[in-house]
């Protein structure tokens, strides 16, 4: 069968090194041994709703429930008939024990200004501004916009939302006032919440004065409360706007949290769509609790003494679940910073590592390739000896990334877990386990218990060992999305139309001999050159391993004599190269893969066009390298001059 035929994706990126957990970290593990990961995700695929059941146990429920899982693939719901809150998971159940003393949040101002919140400090405040919401008019089942900087107050909205079943939709504060219009208009959203402004780099980054011209357009919205941040001038609109400080003095510190159906949508999150209006993801609270809680626990291995510390910002999926939702359920102290890890300067990150003796810490591959870029001097000035656990989430991370960070961040004694999940997935759905997978630079190995996925064909058929195709998942998990807010023939149409009686990720893969997932980049990312069907992210990481090479995107573009060729715009380590230097990428790019995968093209450029969460925007680029104009949306790309510099020297 003809690779055009099947539907396959060829592998030609071969890893061979492996590194398995240390003995120590094994034995302390709170997932410790193959067969106890056996087990479990056996038990799991075979009886879910066993398995789910007794998982379900880890939360704390106000009425139990009467069935774990009702339904199939795409029309699932979970815990039926149980009466929860994700607040009350997170704070109210801490505070009987030790825990209400110790530090929930630990949160650093990019100017270095500093607060520590304790779990009953974070109780009081989120039951306080819940009142302040209620005063406010927001009633269980209104949407709630937050549009903030990564400072406490955009925690504590959250869980405040939570706690009276107000669904939160959590915009990245740097969208412009026009992104922020069109999710307020989506989600309906009757409150906002959002700060005079935040620091990046150095600079005020105006936020009260994009929702105002957001409001212009956003008729539903009835009221704005504000936090006072950089003490920028605002205007503010009588009996529309309210300051947190002044609404937070008379508010009463007692606040009983809801009880609310598991499904009850917790929240809404935008994520953009290769069509121009962004897909609003809905979770709900039971199922999404319980994915996020347990994936915590299993991946980052965490433990009470922990210093936990994801980097990402909570305007994306990734700080909803590993910085809030997750890490507070377990009870763990979790880290938030609100600035640009180059502020000062390139030693931010390893400065407050040093500081807080971090020992989890979980980042994106865009930023591990930024910290190779700036070098390894920054990291060896500080003391990292307190890290027993590092992560990647966001993208595949090339092999040479991943050495880097092992060898550097982790001084070859901490456990990487490369993780795979989506803003659908709600938490992560592969992962190596720190203290059981020998992991191999650039898989995301295995799959945890409850996540059932499977390499195929388009036209659904399973594929072999090593033969690259389409990621799918062939049953439900908790904390799957539920649908696409007030569309849901485009919820069905975009991930289960595909593969019938599965969740189509989107992504390529492959499964090696080991069982170990590789992912390929997404199916729209795979190049097919004369036939051969290839993914970018094995191009791209053959370039990233020569020395000169900082980061690469790949992307292909319409080729008379192979179909597609292969253009690749490469950032150097330093300044711009020479023309010599793209033939000895070409030829590099020859020796690692083999000829079929020698780029047509190679591009230098001084950066990349990236959405704000740190992800290379291929679309846009495919669309230079074809010489269109760009299409679809791009509320999310965070420097938009990158791709007019692109443009201006596009040959």
């Amino acid at each position: 069968m003809s690779t055009e035929s099947s539907g396959s994706i060829e592998n030609v990126l071969h890893e061979g090194r492996k590194f398995p957990p240390s003995t120590d970290f094994a034995s302390n593990a709170n997932i410790a041994s193959e067969a106890e990961y056996q087990q479990m995700w056996d038990r799991a695929k075979d009886d879910p709703a066993g398995f789910w059941g007794e998982m379900a146990e880890n939360l704390d429920w106000f009425r139990p429930y009467d069935s774990v899982l009702d339904g199939q693939m795409p029309e699932t719901k979970w815990f039926l008939g149980g009466k929860i809150n994700a607040s009350y998971n997170c704070l109210d159940r801490h505070l009987d024990s030790w825990r209400k003393n110790k530090a929930a949040i630990i949160w650093e101002g990019e100017p270095g200004d500093t607060r520590v919140l304790r779990y009953q400090d974070l109780h009081r405040e989120v039951c306080k501004f819940a009142n302040v919401l209620k005063k406010l008019g927001v009633e269980t089942g209104d949407r709630v916009t937050l549009y903030m900087p990564m400072i406490p107050e955009l925690a504590i909205a959250m869980l405040a939302c939570a706690r009276i079943g107000a669904p939160h939709s959590i915009i990245f504060g740097g969208f412009s006032a026009d992104a922020v219009a069109d999710r307020n208009n989506d989600a309906q959203a009757k409150l906002v919440v959002t700060a005079d402004g935040g620091w990046r780099r150095g600079k005020e980054v105006p936020l009260k004065a994009a929702v105002d011209e957001s409001l212009e357009r956003s008729p539903s919205v009835e009221k704005v409360v504000v936090v006072r941040r950089t003490g920028q001038e605002v205007d503010m609109v009588p009996d529309r706007d309210y300051w947190w400080h002044e609404m937070m003095e008379g508010a009463s510190a007692e606040c009983e949290p809801e009880q609310l159906d598991a499904e009850h949508p917790l929240f809404i999150l935008y994520t953009s769509g290769s069509t121009g209006k962004p897909k609003g993801v809905l979770h709900t609270t039971g199922g999404y609790l319980l994915g996020t809680t347990m994936t915590s626990k299993w991946v980052f291995d965490l433990k009470d003494d922990d210093t936990y510390w994801c980097t990402a910002d909570i305007g994306w999926v990734t700080g909803h679940s590993y910085i809030v939702y997750g890490p507070l359920s377990n009870g763990a102290t979790t880290i938030m910073y609100e600035g640009a890890p180059n502020w000062p300067d390139e030693g931010r990150f390893w400065q407050m590592v040093e500081k807080y003796q971090v020992n989890i810490f979980y980042t994106a591959p865009t930023a591990i390739r930024a910290f190779v870029k700036w070098g390894d001097n920054w990291p060896n000035q500080y003391d990292l000896s307190s890290l027993r656990l590092l992560g990647t989430v966001g993208e595949p991370i090339n092999p040479e990334a991943w050495m880097w960070y092992h060898r550097v961040i982790g001084q070859e004694a901490c456990p990487i877990v490369d993780t795979w999940w989506q803003t659908e997935t709600g938490g992560i759905m592969l992962s190596p386990l720190p203290g059981v997978t020998a992991t191999k630079p650039g898989s995301c190995t295995k799959p945890l218990p409850g996540v059932v996925p499977d390499i195929v064909t388009k036209e659904g058929a399973s594929l072999g060992d090593n033969e690259g195709g389409l990621l799918v998942m062939r049953q439900p998990w908790p904390s799957m999305l539920r649908t696409l807010y007030g569309d849901h023939d485009r919820f069905l149409q975009v991930y289960f139309s595909e593969i019938e009686g599965c969740y189509f990720a989107g992504d390529g893969a492959r499964r090696d001999e080991d069982g170990y997932y590789w992912i390929m980049g997404r199916v729209d990312d795979v190049l097919n050159v004369s036939g051969h069907r290839l993914s970018t992210m094995e191009v791209e990481s053959a370039l990233v391993s020569h020395e000169l090479v900082a980061e690469a995107a790949v992307v292909g573009f319409p080729h008379d004599l192979k179909g597609e060729g292969i253009c690749c715009f490469v950032t150097l380590t330093s300044a711009d190269g020479p023309e010599e230097l793209k033939d000895e990428l070409k030829a590099h790019v020859r020796k690692q893969i083999g000829a079929i995968a020698t780029p047509d093209m190679i591009r230098f450029t001084n950066a990349l066009p990236k959405t704000r969460s740190g992800k290379i925007m291929r679309r846009l680029l495919r669309d230079i390298a074809a010489g269109r104009e760009e299409v679809g949306d791009t509320t999310t790309l965070e420097d938009f001059t990158v791709l007019a510099r692109l443009r201006e020297h596009n040959e």
